[in-house]
């Protein structure tokens, strides 16, 4: 998640993948092991890195949010451009006042969706061919808003996007179409005057997950059989500036960035541990993915300004029994 002044951004990326052996939080080993920085960004050049996909292969692909851009990061290290969003000539993004890319969802035909946040017209959801082209907007979202996380639910066929400053969770046709505020929350809100509040979301077993970055709150909404948010659920508390998260295995067991430096593991119960740390080359981390055994980390260095990268793990157990 982009906070204000202190932002910078980073350029080129050369990428050496590696590993780290993880351990339960629960177990005599430690959480994470032999933490490796597999990808550096030059923070000159605009390339935060906020937010991640990842493709069948194992590469990635990430929103360097102040470049407005998508990059792709292959396994042999070779990062391309996939798309750049369009200039907004006057931007005027609440809390920035710039426009920066920020969530990204993948569908399983390799179409991208990117949200855009500009404080103009130009504000809500893209999308990205497989095929290549310019990036199409498919749904357009409130220009005094910040669609922040993005989510895709491709059996219902629909996106979720969450909006850090307006307290809401929009929910868009996949295929393009109006917005429709799914949930407005005071759950979702900030907590005060120039905060965010939702922030990362995420769809799974039957449910859509929001983070609330200011509360520090991971937060559960069930989906109605209608398609209608249910009341939200409390999961965690004390997640001090969580951003995004990923689910580690099929079950409810988290991992969260939190923009201090650390990516917390959270239990279905609630419970919290660090298993990466800025010991371990996060800076400033901003979203988690997880494939198999193999986990992703993103940092913007958003607070740090300097060391932007990319830091691969591998969680102990297979992700089916956590």
């Amino acid at each position: 998640m982009p906070r204000r002044p202190r932002l910078t951004g980073a350029a080129t990326a050369a990428l050496a993948l590696g590993l780290v052996a993880a351990a339960p939080a629960a177990g005599p080993e430690p959480p994470v092991t032999d933490a490796r920085i597999v990808a550096r960004f030059d923070p000159a050049a605009g390339q935060t890195a906020e937010n991640i996909a990842l493709e069948p292969d194992g590469s990635a692909d990430l929103t360097f949010a102040y470049a407005r851009t998508v990059a792709h990061v292959s396994l042999d290290g070779t990062t391309t451009t996939r798309a750049t969003l369009p200039v907004v000539a006057h931007p005027a993004t609440p809390r920035l006042r710039r426009a920066v890319v920020t969530g990204i969802a993948r569908a399983h035909d390799g179409t991208l969706y990117v949200n855009y946040a500009t404080g103009t017209s130009a504000t809500g959801i893209w999308r990205l061919s497989p095929g290549g082209g310019p990036p199409v907007r498919i749904a357009r979202l409130p220009a005094d808003g910040f669609p922040n996380g993005l989510a895709l639910d491709e059996r219902r066929g629909v996106l979720y996007a969450a909006d850090s400053v307006r307290g809401t969770v929009w929910r868009v046709p996949g295929s393009g179409g109006p917005a429709v505020a799914w949930a407005r929350r005071t759950e979702l809100e900030p907590s005060h005057a120039g905060g965010f509040g939702a922030n990362g979301v995420k769809v799974h077993r039957g449910a859509v997950w929001v983070s609330n970055s200011d509360r520090g709150t991971l937060l559960r909404l069930p989906v109605r059989d209608d398609g209608s948010a249910g009341p939200p659920e409390t999961r965690a508390t004390g997640l001090d500036g969580v951003d995004d998260f990923c689910f580690a295995g099929t079950g409810r067991t988290v991992l969260a960035a939190l923009d201090g430096g650390q990516v917390v593991l959270v239990g279905r119960d609630g419970s919290r541990a660090a298993v990466l740390g800025e010991a371990d080359g996060l800076s400033g981390p901003t979203s988690v993915a997880v494939r198999g055994r193999t986990v992703y980390v993103p940092s913007a260095a958003y607070r740090t300004r300097r060391a932007p990268n990319l830091v691969l793990a591998r969680l102990r157990y297979p992700s089916g029994r956590l």
